[in-house]
């Protein structure tokens, strides 16, 4: 599936195409494209919250969820947060295997900032 990037306009195929949409998906909060009133995550609510151990399980989940449902070009495997480069960031790696690609099942890392 062809695409177009939110910043340049420039037509955007593969995994680059995937890496925005799944990024679009992760920081939309639930309720608030019109129209579309399931899309999105519940991340930007819990983002702000506390890392304690019980929050990282809730932005699993909340990010496993939005994808599943959202993105059927990516079939999760695992889902990690790792620190950022800076103090207060965090990385969200994804690892699944892509369905739109020959051969079956490739698999994909995607490694997104975990802010809005």
């Amino acid at each position: 599936m062809a695409g177009m990037s939110r910043v340049t306009g420039a037509v955007m195929t593969g995994l680059e195409h995937i890496r925005q949409s799944v990024a679009d998906i992760l920081s939309t909060p639930i309720g608030t494209r019109l129209g579309r009133r399931e899309y999105g995550s519940l991340i930007p609510d819990l983002i702000d919250q506390p890392m304690t151990a019980a929050n990282i399980l809730r932005i699993y989940a909340a990010a496993a969820v939005a994808i599943s449902r959202h993105e059927d070009r990516i079939r999760l495997r695992r889902i990690a947060i790792t620190a950022g480069e800076r103090p207060g960031a965090a990385l969200l790696t994804i690892i699944g295997d892509r369905t739109d690609v020959a051969p079956a099942n490739a698999r994909t890392r995607l490694v997104l900032p975990l802010t809005l």
